[in-house]
């Protein structure tokens, strides 16, 4: 996603949730306007329906489980914003589908991301949900950004064959404060590195 100076971007996430890092640096970064929308406000979906039109919003990131709140309460609820992302959670694609018919905004973006390794790491323009789609794809890593589907040898699995996603490039942390276990457990050499001392992180996935 792009944003604008012409740009009103909810802040809907609490400060201490990584989706607070795109909604505040992502529109102050690039002279949008950043609204914070009240807590209660998103547990009620009508009213936070009314909000984004009140508002003006244009771009908003939503877990997917307000996602899919929304969608059930109103389809067409989206119509108008020009960028809306979500992710978080498992797809239900019903709900996605619900949205496309003539009540999308103008991107509709699946994001996946630990936080890890920093807010977003990979995304997909949804246009189109098949009927017999059971889930809705991650997509490909955002710039700077590295993707792998791995297997216990960290090796490189085959298309279609099940391994875990290990992701890597800028955003990914230095690791756990304090805990030196964990992070060498989850934040792995990076096998096919370029530069010395990168690393990958095993999303567990």
């Amino acid at each position: 996603v792009q944003l604008t100076p012409t740009d009103r971007v909810a802040q809907v996430a609490n400060t201490s949730f990584d989706a607070s890092t795109f909604e505040v640096w992502g529109g102050l970064l690039n002279g949008s306007t950043v609204v914070p929308l009240d807590k209660e406000l998103a547990l009620d979906a009508e009213a936070f329906a009314a909000a984004l039109k009140s508002q003006r919003i244009s771009a908003l990131f939503l877990t997917t489980a307000l996602f899919n709140q929304l969608a059930q309460t109103d389809p067409a609820v989206f119509a108008g914003l020009r960028a809306v992302l979500f992710g978080g959670e498992a797809v239900d694609p019903r709900w996605v589908r619900a949205v496309l018919p003539g009540g999308a905004p103008e991107r509709l973006l699946h994001v996946y991301g630990p936080t890890e390794v920093t807010t977003f790491s990979t995304w997909q323009l949804v246009e189109e949900v098949a009927a017999d789609a059971t889930t809705v794809p991650i997509g490909k890593p955002i710039a700077n950004t590295e993707a792998y589907v791995l297997d216990e040898s960290l090796g490189l699995t085959p298309v279609g064959v099940h391994g875990e996603l290990y992701l890597g490039g800028d955003g990914v942390a230095r690791g756990y404060l304090n805990r030196a276990e964990l992070t060498a457990e989850r934040f792995v050499p990076h096998p096919f590195a370029r530069r010395a001392g990168e690393r990958l992180y095993s999303t567990g996935d």
